[in-house]
């Protein structure tokens, strides 16, 4: 909530601008350099299901606060969502958290085996499960993003940094 309250100071700020489309670029450039990466901090690590949907909903209401209402048939109208992806050209800021966990992965891939954060990510877990349907977790989910991307034989891939970066330069 701070998060947005401090944003939305900003937009105060920058209101003083009388010209749209260069405030809309400001707002933009904002948005991208102080709000996406705070909200998105440490999301490398997470599996991203509920929250999803709650991220997406964060950026469009800061993407209606930035772009305004409409102004159609002499009434002034909330854009729609779908109005909103078009002029976000589709990077939104699920794909570029997966950007980052695919970037995260390469590092992952890349690291010496004796450091901690690349045991926890190779070693297997002894034991039982709970009851129940299994947690999903995170290697699931990249390896599932990579699949999306069509990417095959990812360990060979990670090798190469020049590679990866391709695959996450969403956003």
């Amino acid at each position: 909530m701070t998060t947005w309250l401090s944003f939305r100071g900003l937009f105060d700020e920058v209101m003083n601008i009388r010209c749209f489309p260069l405030w809309c670029v400001v707002c933009l450039s904002l948005y991208k350099t102080l709000i996406r990466p705070v909200v998105s901090y440490g999301t490398e690590a997470w599996t991203l299901k509920k929250e999803e949907q709650a991220v997406l909903i964060f950026e469009r209401k800061i993407f209606r606060r930035i772009y305004g209402p409409k102004r159609e048939n002499g009434e002034w109208k909330s854009r729609a969502n779908r109005e909103l992806e078009e002029t976000s050209r589709g990077e939104n800021i699920v794909s570029w958290i997966k950007g980052r966990r695919i970037r995260w992965l390469g590092h992952l891939g890349r690291m010496e085996e004796d450091r901690m954060p690349k045991k926890i990510f190779t070693q297997e877990l002894e034991g039982t499960r709970r009851r129940g349907r299994p947690r999903k977790r995170w290697k699931e989910e990249v390896e599932r993003d990579l699949q999306v991307l069509g990417v095959r034989r990812w360990r060979k891939l990670v090798k190469d940094r020049k590679k990866v970066e391709g695959y996450c330069s969403i956003g």
